[in-house]
């Protein structure tokens, strides 16, 4: 019943948006989060192929973000098949789905609709190496942009450094920590999302000040990546073109999200002993992310062979539970019974 359900929401968005509806929610379940990536392009396409040309296209986006490039390459994709392009967000549209919802003509927000900004993190093989406890390996931490002028930005403003020669000392301590290849990719991702933000916003906003104001508060004056951006801040504070769904719109929007809440279980985060019960091995299936639009539904899937098993571990004299974890197949598939 779940799936008839969730279509039966979709075309009553429909009728009283005058739209044709695709939903997309990238799974931010706890221990099984997916992002926006390019695999998806195949998939939205073969959806907006069967929709045909439409006048007005919505897209209903959860994500809490993923690649840059993939979420612009998104836009363009359904803007191909579109007059009139919107977002649809019933929570969470972070990051990269903020980027998407700046290409809209239109951004409709719940009450608890979330934006971000969309400076980016670099994960660069050169990044600086951090050992966590517990772990054999170090890895490779990301760089964020605004850490790295937070850092010069503190030995000017809080310790008083002016001085050509102070300043340098600074970088050189920089650089000295994180390979200055890294920070040339910090950099120039910061200018290439500015210039994909403003790219998008092109498609509906002809103010050049309007969309460098809006670019530069998305990407330099938030000061945290986790920054939280409210409907009335994207409103009255950005400027952004936002649209307050009326209440039946609104009930619709977040009963649609709930039965995708209840689809990829968002809220339970993954816990291995939760799914092997009192069994001590089986096999899984976790959804993980959707797609899907009026007669069609791609599910992006994990099977998994999860083991129960006691670990002796080095100065604990009583073995621990551990649990052996096997992936058997991932991927999306086209699945019309979900």
């Amino acid at each position: 019943m779940s799936r008839e359900l969730r279509l039966e929401l979709l075309r009553k968005i429909e009728e009283t948006r005058g739209s044709k509806v695709l939903g997309y929610v990238a799974g931010d379940r706890r221990g099984l989060e997916t992002k926006i990536a390019n695999d998806v392009f195949p998939i939205f396409h073969k959806h907006l192929m069967k929709m045909g040309r439409q006048e007005k296209i919505d897209l209903f986006l959860y994500s809490t973000g993923g690649l840059t490039m993939a979420g612009y390459a998104l836009v363009n994709l359904v803007r191909e098949f579109c007059q009139n392009f919107n977002v649809l967000i019933p929570f969470k549209a972070l990051s990269c789905a903020t980027l998407i919802a700046l290409g809209a003509d239109e951004i409709l927000m719940t009450p608890m609709g979330q934006l971000s900004p969309i400076d980016p993190s670099v994960e660069h093989p050169l990044g600086p190496a951090v050992q966590l406890p517990g772990q054999p390996q170090a890895r490779i931490a990301p760089v964020n942009v605004e850490d790295v002028n937070a850092f010069v930005g503190l030995a000017k403003d809080e310790f008083g450094l002016q001085e050509e020669d102070s300043i340098t000392k600074v970088f050189n301590l920089l650089a000295s920590n994180v390979h200055p290849l890294a920070l040339g990719a910090v950099q120039r991702s910061r200018e290439q999302i500015a210039f994909l933000a403003a790219n998008l916003l092109n498609y509906h906003c002809g103010d050049e000040q309007r969309i460098e104001q809006i670019v530069n508060t998305l990407t330099r004056e938030r000061f945290s990546h986790d920054y939280i951006i409210c409907r009335r801040e994207a409103k009255e504070l950005l400027g952004l073109n936002i649209v307050e769904p009326n209440s039946e719109q609104t009930t619709l929007i977040v009963d649609l999200l709930n039965e995708y809440n209840e689809l990829l279980s968002l809220d339970v985060p993954y816990n291995p002993e939760m799914e092997l019960g009192t069994s001590d091995s089986g096999s899984f299936l976790f959804h993980r992310a959707i797609i899907e639009s009026e007669d069609t539904t791609h599910v992006f899937g994990t099977q998994k062979e999860i083991r129960r098993m006691e670990v002796q571990r080095p100065g604990i004299p009583i073995p621990v539970v551990g649990y052996q974890e096997r992936i058997l197949r991932e991927g999306w598939t086209e699945d019309n019974s979900v």
